[in-house]
C-alpha cells in the first residue's frame, strides 16, 4: 500500500500537521494524509492507510452523534457529481476525504479524561493535581477517574499547547460559548466511551475541537480517533501499570525509548514500527464500526 503525504489540489487553504484544507466557498474538503506527528512534530515517514482510518472513522461518529451534538460533517467526498466540486478528485483522495461546512475555529482543545494517563499520570506523580485540578490522593496509572475530568488547552500554531484554567477558559471564549463546549465534550465522551466499551474497547481520554456557526459552537476537525483519542482493551486493562495502545501512542511509546530531543526534523519510522502501526489502527476502525476500511 503507498503511503500520501502530499495531496496537490486547487484551493488550498490551509495544511495542518496531518490534514489539508481545499476552500469551496460556504463548505471545506478535507483531507487526511498519511502524515503522523508526535510532540508536535510532523514525522519524515507517514503510516498507509492512516488517513483513511483517520477520516472513515470520524465520519462513523459524526453520523451516530449528530443528535447528541451538531457538527460539521456533510459527506465523505466519492468522486461523483454529489461532492459539487471545482475540481476532479483524485482516485487515491476517495475514501479520506470529507466535505464539510465551513465554521469559525475556536482556540481551544478540548481534552476529557476518563482515566489517570500519559501527562495526566505524570503530572499526578508530581504535584497531587492533573492540569492544575487538586485530585485526593493515592490514585493509581490507569485508574478510572470517578468523573471524567474537562482539562482545556490552548490551540497553538506554534509550539506546545497550554492548559487553561477554568477562568481562562471563560475568558477566551465567553460564558455562554465556555459553557456549552464543555457539556458539549462531555456528552460527547460519555457517549463515545460508552458504545465503544459494548465492543471491549476503553476510551480513556479524547480531545475535540469546536467551531462557530451560525453563532452555535459545533464540532470540527475529527472525533474519537486512533490520533485524537487514547484506546485500551478492556480485557486487558489492569490498574497500577501502562497500558497497552491501540492508537498513536505505540508511537509515541516508541520515540520515548530515542535519544530524540523532540525538536524537528523527527526521526524517521522503522518499518516494522510503521507497519505496526497501521495494523493498530485498521483494527481499532474495525473492532469499533464493524466495517472494513475502504481502501
Amino acid at each position: 500500500m503507498t503511503t500520501l503525504l502530499e495531496t496537490p489540489l486547487p484551493n488550498a487553504s490551509h495544511r495542518g500537521k496531518v490534514r489539508d484544507l481545499y476552500d469551496l466557498g460556504d463548505r471545506l474538503l478535507i483531507v487526511a494524509t498519511d502524515r503522523i506527528s508526535s510532540f508536535d512534530v510532523v514525522l519524515p515517514n507517514g503510516v498507509p492507510g492512516k488517513g483513511a482510518v483517520l477520516t472513515q472513522i470520524s465520519a462513523w461518529w459524526f453520523d451516530r452523534t449528530q443528535a447528541v451534538v451538531p457538527n460539521h460533517f456533510i459527506r465523505l467526498a466519492d468522486g461523483t457529481p454529489a461532492d459539487d466540486l471545482p475540481f476532479e478528485l483524485p482516485r487515491e483522495l476517495i475514501g479520506r476525504s470529507t466535505i464539510v461546512r465551513k465554521a469559525e475555529r475556536l482556540p481551544v482543545e478540548c481534552i476529557v479524561r476518563g482515566y489517570m494517563a500519559g501527562s495526566a499520570w505524570s503530572e499526578y506523580q508530581k504535584s497531587g493535581t492533573v492540569c492544575g485540578q487538586e485530585l485526593p490522593p493515592g490514585l493509581q496509572e490507569s485508574e478510572p477517574f470517578p468523573e471524567p475530568l474537562f482539562t482545556p488547552t490552548t490551540k497553538a500554531d506554534v509550539g506546545h499547547d497550554e492548559n487553561l484554567s477554568e477562568e481562562e477558559f471563560i475568558d477566551l471564549l465567553g460564558m455562554d460559548v465556555a459553557n456549552a463546549v464543555r457539556l458539549r465534550s462531555m456528552a460527547l465522551y460519555k457517549y463515545g466511551a460508552d458504545l465503544a466499551l459494548e465492543r471491549g474497547i476503553i476510551i480513556a481520554d479524547t480531545k475535540f475541537e469546536f467551531g462557530m456557526l451560525d453563532d452555535e459552537p459545533i464540532v470540527i476537525d475529527e472525533i474519537l480517533t486512533p490520533d485524537s483519542s487514547r484506546f485500551w482493551e478492556q480485557a486487558e486493562h489492569r490498574i497500577g501499570r501502562h497500558q497497552e495502545a491501540a492508537d498513536k501512542q505505540y508511537v509515541r511509546d516508541y520515540l520515548a525509548g530515542l535519544d530524540w530531543n523532540r525538536e524537528p526534523p523527527g526521526p524517521e519510522l522503522p518499518q516494522e514500527v510503521v507497519e505496526e502501526t497501521s495494523r493498530r489502527y485498521k483494527a481499532i476502525f474495525t473492532r469499533l464500526t464493524g466495517q472494513d476500511l475502504k481502501l
